[in-house]
């Protein structure tokens, strides 16, 4: 007789029972998660190289976003998603992590279009490559002119440029004499950034003119028995007469001969200065308007600049050419002829006016 195996001494799997369900379920539980961990090795590096090689959209979106000193770059990542820039906060965070740059983004409003690859979003923010507006400072422009100028192009409005021009306390830290800052805003094109104000502006403007004039103007003002603000305020003078820039040092000449001489200047820029632009020509009335700066009708210089000139015109008023000649009248072609005595002059005048007032 055979003996039989006790119960509890079954070989397993013979009597065709399941394991325990807590293996069951942790065994699934493991392929799951290595599952997911496979998908992540595999999808996310694929996902994270389209998120660097492709943009967000097609350009046409455009946005200024500002990025306040300090906000973290979880904030900023935020903010760019928000504004569709870029497709993923989260991989933008993980890309400048990767970069080692976390620390290093620079405050300021920037333009970003969804055409930008988070790259470049990213190269732009290192460098502080914030969004500017170009403002171009025509030869010649006064601070008038400027502030309309201005206001035109929506940067500042025309009071508020004009405040800041004449603000006492900007003028003495500029070291300017005189009541504005008319003259020393050299004519050039500049950055305005969003964050700028008008004294922010003109504190530009006034140091580009320092650049560019302040190496010998002291010195070659002495040299010809003048001042600085003699010489800004002459340019400014030869800057407005002068279309054709070779012109200026005769001009220049004019100015040079006559204030030798004591002979009032008759420049007809003066007599409209503060009221309105200088197109070429002027009115009785305008002549005979009393104003501090009507060289019509007060000796010498006007009181300060009526325009800001160029380089070439403060060179021509400190190098005029040697000529004897007192008198010039515009041919109406941009051009001016150019006479040594009233009578020749009044004859140009006739010839190219048809009129009988002169300089």
């Amino acid at each position: 007789m055979e003996e039989s195996l006790p119960p509890n001494d079954t070989p397993p799997g013979e009597t065709g029972e399941q394991p325990p369900r807590r293996f069951v379920l942790k065994d699934r539980r493991i392929l799951a998660v290595s599952a997911i961990a496979l998908l992540l090795i595999l999808v996310l590096p694929a996902r994270y190289l389209f998120f660097l090689a492709l943009p967000a959209g097609d350009g046409k979106t455009v946005r200024i976003v500002d990025f306040a000193k300090g906000e973290s770059v979880a904030r900023i990542a935020a903010d760019l998603e928000r504004d569709g820039i870029v497709s993923s906060a989260r991989l933008f965070v993980i890309h400048t992590r990767l970069k080692g740059v976390s620390g290093k983004l620079q405050a300021g409003e920037y333009q970003f279009s969804n055409g930008m690859r988070p790259g470049e979003i990213l190269r732009m923010m290192l460098n502080g490559e914030v969004a500017v507006r170009r403002f171009a400072v025509p030869e010649g422009y006064s601070i008038h002119q400027l502030a309309e100028l201005l206001e035109s192009q929506k940067l500042f409005s025309k009071e508020g440029f004009l405040k800041a021009a004449t603000d006492p306390a900007l003028l003495a830290e500029l070291g300017i004499e005189g009541k504005s800052v008319e003259g020393y805003l050299f004519p050039s094109t500049y950055d305005v950034t969003r964050t700028m104000d008008e004294a922010a502006l003109i504190r530009a403007m006034t140091a580009q003119f320092h650049k560019v004039c302040d190496g010998q103007l002291a010195d070659a003002a002495h040299r010809i028995g003048m001042t600085p603000v003699q010489v800004v305020t002459l340019a400014s003078l030869i800057e407005k007469e002068a279309v054709v820039a070779t012109e200026r040092p005769l001009i220049s000449s004019v100015f040079h001969n006559r204030l030798a001489k004591g002979m009032r200047l008759q420049s007809d820029p003066t007599a409209v200065y503060g009221i309105r632009a200088f197109a070429g020509t002027v009115t009785k009335q305008d002549i005979e308007r009393q104003t501090p700066y009507n060289t019509y009708l007060i000796a010498g210089l006007p009181p300060g600049p009526i325009g800001n000139p160029s380089k070439g015109a403060v060179e021509a008023a400190l190098n005029p050419v040697r000529t004897r000649y007192l008198y010039f009248v515009s041919k109406k072609n941009g051009t001016h002829h150019f006479s040594t005595s009233l009578d020749e002059h009044n004859a140009a005048v006739t010839t190219y006016l048809k009129t009988n007032h002169g300089n």
